[in-house]
């Protein structure tokens, strides 16, 4: 697999305390941001896009 490449979530509060995600065209890799060696979930791009509005933040 190619290098993966990490971005960091704009939603939170502290930077150091968050996850990261790497898309890829068919997979989204999530990882914790305080353990960037750790292990990471991957899951399918539909599962992901399933998910996003079920973790949009309301104000």
């Amino acid at each position: 697999m190619d290098e993966l490449t990490w971005h960091k979530s704009t939603y939170s509060a502290e930077a150091a305390n968050c996850i990261e995600i790497a898309p890829t065209p068919t997979t989204i890799h999530i990882r914790d941001s305080k353990h960037p060696a750790g292990p990471h979930l991957t899951v399918a791009l539909t599962a992901w896009e399933d998910f996003l509005p079920l973790a949009r933040v309301t104000e």
